[in-house]
């Protein structure tokens, strides 16, 4: 199973990509865990300064903005 944070405080930008995340996963049928992070002690350890952030796997893969939903397939394998 993949496991995906998106990291940021909450704003506008940061829901909008969870719920693209979301949208993708469900559309594929991928199997994920999704975790939003909003600690900003917990986002600059990933070294993240502008969010939203998406880590999946460990791995920071997206940094500042929305993601494009053709991103987020690439991501995750669809």
């Amino acid at each position: 199973m993949i496991e995906i944070r998106i990291l940021g405080t909450g704003c506008a930008n940061c829901k909008a990509t969870q719920r693209l995340v979301e949208q993708v996963l469900a559309a594929r049928g991928v199997q994920a865990r999704v975790e939003k992070v909003e600690d900003m002690a917990s986002i600059m350890r990933y070294g993240v300064m502008s969010t939203p952030g998406v880590v999946i796997d460990g791995k920071v893969v997206h940094a500042g903005g929305v993601p494009s939903r053709a991103q987020v397939e690439q991501w995750v394998g669809a």
